[in-house]
């Protein structure tokens, strides 16, 4: 695991418990995936890359558009192989955007907003990894 990798599963771990908020991003209060990975940015570089837009939860399949991919495009490294501290984007179906985030926490397993419920660590499972659609490594420090 790299040094920035165990800064931001350091971090994630703080958030699990936060409740599940759509368009949330602040821990212990509420978030939902995109808003616990603006809030480990936040910790980690101070402030956020760009604004995110408003959106509905049903936004990807309404508007078709890969924003959550080329969003994490611009801002994070994307990798072939998983290490401990990686951002995961999964997309539910194929004909489907990428509207899912997680943190891949190693050993089989991922920090991720689950819809209501709470920020939980999850096994990464055959059916989670099916839905893998990009890895991305946060920039150094």
């Amino acid at each position: 695991m790299s040094g920035v990798g165990e800064k931001v599963l350091s971090v994630a771990e703080m958030w699990i418990g936060t409740p599940y908020r759509h368009q949330g991003s602040r821990r212990g209060i509420g978030c939902d995936c995109l808003g616990l990975v603006r809030g480990i940015w936040r910790d980690l570089y101070g402030s956020e890359p760009e604004p995110p837009t408003p959106y509905a939860p049903d936004w990807a399949e309404r508007c078709g558009e890969e924003r959550l991919l080329e969003a994490a495009g611009r801002h994070f490294l994307p990798v072939d192989a998983m290490q401990a501290g990686d951002l995961l984007i999964f997309r539910w179906r194929a004909a489907y955007a990428a509207k899912h985030a997680g943190i891949f926490c190693g050993e089989a397993h991922f920090i991720h907003a689950y819809e209501q419920a709470a920020v939980i660590r999850s096994p990464l499972t055959p059916s989670w990894r099916r839905r893998i659609a990009g890895i991305f490594r946060f920039p150094e420090l």
